[in-house]
C-alpha cells in the first residue's frame, strides 16, 4: 500500500495517523437523554468491542475517536482497555462539553466553561487509563463562538501541561470551526460528511487552514452499508429507532427512509466498483473528496472492523469515478 493514500497528518501539528480512522460511540453501549431518548446504538458485547479495536490494530489503523459522553463513559473505559499496552501506537480522540450520569448512563446537560473542560479531561485521562489525549475536542457545537474561543486558550493550556498535543471543535459550522483554527495547536474539524450528504464549505475550509478533516457518520448512520432497507425496523436502545431532529435518513420507529435507501441503490455499482463492499465504497469517496480527509466509522464486532480496515488497501475512488457519483444524485 502506498503511504500517501494511507496516512494523514493531523492538520499543521505533524501527528501521524491512519487515513481510516474508527468511531467508538457504538461500543459506548447504550445511553439515553434526561427524557429517555436513546442515544446509543443498541447492546454491545465488551469483549468482542476489545477484541475489534485490537484487529484494527493490527490491519493498520492508528487513530481512535470517542467521547467523555459515549455510553457516559463506557466507550472510553473499553477504548482504554483494548489499546493496554499498545497505546504509544495509537492516536486517541476524545470530546468534551457534555454533562452526564455514569452511573444511570443518561446525559444531564452542557458545560462550556474552562473549568469544567479541566475536570472533564482529568476524568477522560482516568477512564482512558493514559497520561495525555492526543486530539482533544469540543462536543457542543453550537456552543457561542466567544465562549469558545476561551476554551481554545484553556486548550493550549493543556498543550503547555502536556495533557493533550492538539484539540479541535466537532462542528459543522465552518464559522465556529474557524475560531479554533486560530489557535497554534488546533488540529483539524470534526464534520458530518459522506457521499449523501457532503460538505464543500468544511472541506475548502480545512484546505485553506490546513486542518484534518475528522469525518464523522461516514456510512450515513449505517445507511450506505447497503444493509439498511425502508420498514427495517431498529433494537429500541439504538438512536436510530427513534432518531433525533439531526439524525437525517430514518423514520420514527420504521427504520431507513425510502428515499434515502433508493439513493444507496443509485450509487451501488459505482461504490461497490474494483471489488469494494458499498461501505468501502463510501470510504474511497471521501478520500477521493479530500486529500484532508479522515472517515472514523463506527463498528462494533471484529467482522465490521476487518470490512472497514480493508478500505485502506482499496484506496480512494477515481477522479471518474467521482463525477458519476455527482452525476447520479443530481439526477
Amino acid at each position: 500500500m502506498e503511504t500517501k493514500r494511507t496516512k494523514r497528518t493531523l492538520g499543521r501539528t505533524g501527528i501521524e495517523v491512519s487515513a481510516l480512522g474508527f468511531g467508538c460511540w457504538a461500543i459506548g453501549g447504550e445511553w439515553q437523554s434526561a427524557d429517555g431518548q436513546p442515544l446509543g446504538w443498541g447492546k454491545v458485547d465488551d469483549e468482542e468491542s476489545v477484541r475489534a479495536v485490537r484487529r484494527a490494530l493490527d490491519l493498520g489503523v492508528t487513530f481512535f475517536d470517542t467521547a467523555d459522553t459515549y455510553g457516559a463513559g463506557h466507550s472510553e473505559r473499553v477504548l482504554g482497555r483494548a489499546l493496554g499496552k499498545r497505546r504509544a501506537d495509537v492516536v486517541v480522540a476524545t470530546k468534551w462539553g457534555n454533562v452526564f450520569d455514569e452511573e444511570t448512563r443518561t446525559l444531564t446537560g452542557a458545560d462550556d466553561t474552562p473549568e469544567y473542560a479541566r475536570r472533564a479531561l482529568t476524568a477522560s485521562l482516568k477512564r482512558l487509563g493514559t497520561d495525555h489525549v492526543d486530539l482533544y475536542q469540543l462536543h457542543l457545537s453550537d456552543a457561542d463562538p466567544e465562549r469558545a474561543a476561551q476554551l481554545r486558550d484553556a486548550c493550549e493550556e493543556f498543550v503547555r501541561e502536556g495533557l493533550i498535543r492538539a484539540y479541535a471543535w466537532s462542528t459543522d459550522d465552518p464559522a465556529r470551526a474557524a475560531v479554533f483554527a486560530r489557535g497554534e495547536h488546533c488540529a483539524a474539524v470534526q464534520h458530518m460528511a459522506n457521499v449523501l450528504q457532503d460538505a464543500p464549505e468544511m472541506f475548502a475550509l480545512c484546505e485553506e487552514l490546513e486542518l484534518a478533516s475528522v469525518n464523522r457518520s461516514p456510512l450515513a448512520m449505517g445507511l450506505l452499508t447497503g444493509r439498511r432497507r425502508s420498514g427495517q425496523a431498529l433494537e429500541a436502545g439504538d438512536i436510530r429507532s427513534r432518531p433525533p431532529q439531526w439524525l437525517q435518513g430514518f423514520e420514527d420507529g420504521s427504520g431507513a427512509a425510502p428515499d434515502w435507501v433508493a439513493r444507496v441503490d443509485a450509487l451501488k455499482d459505482v461504490l461497490t466498483s474494483n471489488g469494494r463492499t458499498p461501505g468501502q465504497g463510501a470510504l474511497a469517496w471521501l478520500w477521493a473528496r479530500s486529500p484532508r480527509a479522515i472517515p472514523i466509522p463506527g463498528f462494533r464486532s471484529v467482522t465490521q472492523a476487518e470490512q472497514n480496515a480493508d478500505a485502506l488497501a482499496k484506496g480512494p475512488l477515481t477522479p471518474e469515478q467521482l463525477t458519476e457519483v455527482n452525476s447520479i444524485l443530481a439526477r
